[in-house]
Parts: structure tokens; sequence; C-alpha cells
């Protein structure tokens, strides 16, 4: 009950007491644990937002200490960063494990067990671009699984405007496209 109380109390009023930052660096430590991937911010923002157990604001504040004390580790990719468990946030997670209620353990796992397959599969088609040369970029796309890329092509093209639109037409099409690619290269030749 007292953790329910500062769930409350945190929301009242813009401080974060001791106890309830705690219990949202083991939820998000928690959070990561249970999953073998990455998770973006805005899945992890979602879930502790859908669930009001604390503002925006807090949620970013304990991201940049749990970052800070290396207990988590990111990853920033275009407009999206992408969080991992560290070894030593796992550890951390196991001696205070306790520290999360039965009630609030059984939200995550619960929205793990309706959500997982469909983040996992959001996080899964990966999109970027760099400057490689005066006036021509490449255009880095993948699509991963369990991090191990399936397919990993790179693409120059002659502005960052096209390889803005190929990086942004990739999540809709790469399925698509890793299909006919597949297809056509295991075809018999004549």
């Amino acid at each position: 009950m007292e953790i329910n109380y500062l769930i409350l109390h945190d929301r009242k009023e813009n401080t974060m007491q001791p106890e309830a930052l705690m219990l949202y660096k083991l939820m998000i430590l928690y959070i990561l644990d249970k999953v073998e991937f990455p998770l973006t911010q805005t899945q992890l923002t979602n879930f502790l937002l859908e669930k009001e157990y604390t503002s925006y604001f807090n949620i970013q504040q304990v991201l940049s200490e749990l970052l800070e004390d290396k207990f988590i580790s990111c990853n920033v990719i275009r407009n999206s960063t992408y969080y991992e468990i560290t070894a030593l946030g796992g550890e951390s997670l196991s001696f205070f494990y306790n520290k999360i209620s039965e009630p609030i353990r059984e939200d995550i796992d619960n929205f793990l067990k309706v959500n997982k397959y469909s983040m996992r599969e959001e996080n899964s088609i990966r999109a970027d671009y760099y400057k490689s040369k005066k006036n021509e970029y490449i255009a880095s796309l993948k699509i991963l699984e369990r991090d191990n890329p399936i397919i990993d092509i790179r693409l120059s093209v002659p502005s960052e405007a096209e390889a803005e639109i190929i990086c942004s037409n990739w999540s809709k099409k790469s399925s698509e496209i890793y299909a006919h690619i597949f297809s056509s290269l295991i075809e018999d030749a004549d």
C-alpha cells in the first residue's frame, strides 16, 4: 500500500519521492529484462503513462538516471531511441526485485503478453541514413530477428531527400521487398 500511495502522491505533486523514483527505475529494468530485444522510448513511456503510474517528465528523469548509472544502454537511430538493460542493471534488478509489488509485476507481464509480438515486430525493421561523400548519402535498411540481420541493404543515393524517402518507405514495404529478393534469389536459373 505504501508504494501505491507514493505513486498517487507523485501524480499530485511534481516532486518525485525517493521510493517512487526507485520503483520506476525497477519497473523499467523489469520491463527491459522481460524482453529479448531493445524497446523504444515510446514503448516504455506508453506503458507507464497508459497505466498512469507517473508523468512523462518523471519517466524522462528515470531513464536519464538509469543511463547515467549504466543500468541501461541506449542506441539512437534516426528519430527513435532504443533501450536495453545492461548486466549491471540486471544484477541490480535481481537484488531489488521484491520491491516491485506483485500487482505491478502482473500489470507489466500482462502488457508484455499482449504487446510483445507487435513491439518486437515494430523494432525489427530499422532504417537510417548518413552522408558518405560530398552530395552522396547511404540509406541503411535492415530487418532483424533477435538482433541478427535477416536482410541488410545499403543503397547509395544522390540526395538526403531521397535517403529520407527510402527510410520512410522501408517500414511499409520491407516485408514485400524481402519476399521478392528471397524468391528471386532461390529461383533456378535457366
